[in-house]
């Protein structure tokens, strides 16, 4: 079976980064951190639910980045970012007193984080030919 990572493939991972972090919380205040636990009375099962989801898809893609990068990955890929986000205020792209651009952007590192690190796995084999223990099939 062929697992060939595409473009398309990154844009998938990246898109539910962003759905899990944004749906967690976002500063517009239409989040799951905004209707249930600020708002947590009454509660309900629909509250529940959605929490619980919530927090597989977290467990799945925190679990996944922790593995495929590893502390030394997670430190390099925070480190890009928040380089990129240096040049971006050095730059004068945005103002340095921006709160809202700060929570913005530290939601989209996160997303980034997550977005590699469950693509991390595919784009290493991709470029040394090398498989993670899990990656390999038992054919018993």
């Amino acid at each position: 079976m062929s697992r060939q990572l595409t473009w398309g493939g990154v844009f998938l991972r990246f898109l539910f980064a962003l759905l899990i972090v944004f749906l967690s919380y976002n500063p517009e205040g239409y989040s799951y951190y905004h209707w249930g636990v600020e708002n947590f009375f009454p509660f309900t099962p629909l509250k529940l639910i959605a929490g619980i989801l919530l927090v597989i898809g977290w467990v799945i893609f925190v679990r996944a980045t922790l593995r495929s990068l590893g502390t030394v990955g997670l430190v390099l890929v925070t480190g890009l970012c928040g380089a990129i986000l240096w040049l971006m205020i050095d730059s004068g792209w945005t103002s340095e007193d921006s709160l809202r651009f700060y929570t913005y952007a530290g939601l989209i590192i996160i997303t980034v984080l997550l977005t590699v690190g469950m693509s991390w796995s595919h784009i290493r084999r991709n470029l040394s030919g090398q498989y993670d223990m899990d990656d390999v099939d038992n054919d018993d």
